[in-house]
């Protein structure tokens, strides 16, 4: 980060300037067309990541919940939002609050790219993918 006050976005390439983008996650097989950049990491007194995310047109994070909270603010773009056991419409603007063991997914479904800043705090456990299978059995109490 080396103490750089200001980022600029670019919007052509996508991202932030001298902030690398990585794929999402190592397990490519739980999201589709996601990339990642962090823009804080634990600096000075402020035990938080802050990161953007971009979800390419079509594509989708993966399905997971964890331990820890996190907010979503979506920066860019519109979609839908699985949540614990809704799906939502989301967009410029909307503030989301994950709770712990929440269930939750983004899905760039609706024509466009979806972009969402999400914080979290550093020390955090490890998120647990699920699959669709897993959630409709936890919803029903009825677990395979």
């Amino acid at each position: 980060m080396g103490g750089r006050m200001i980022r600029k976005f670019q919007s052509n390439p996508t991202g932030w300037d001298g902030v690398e983008s990585h794929v999402y996650k190592e397990n490519s097989g739980t999201f589709s067309n996601v990339t990642k950049q962090i823009l804080f990491d634990n600096q000075g007194d402020l035990p938080i990541q802050f990161r953007y995310f971009e979800v390419e047109n079509g594509g989708y994070s993966s399905l997971e919940h964890h331990k820890h909270m996190h907010i979503v603010v979506i920066f860019k773009g519109k979609g839908h939002a699985l949540l614990g056991d809704s799906i939502q419409e989301v967009s410029v603007g909307d503030f989301i609050v994950i709770e712990p063991w929440k269930f939750h997914q983004f899905r760039a479904d609706m024509g466009e790219k979806l972009g969402f800043f999400c914080i979290v705090n550093t020390k955090r456990d490890t998120p647990v993918s699920v699959s669709y299978t897993h959630l409709r059995a936890h919803e029903t109490g009825a677990y395979l």
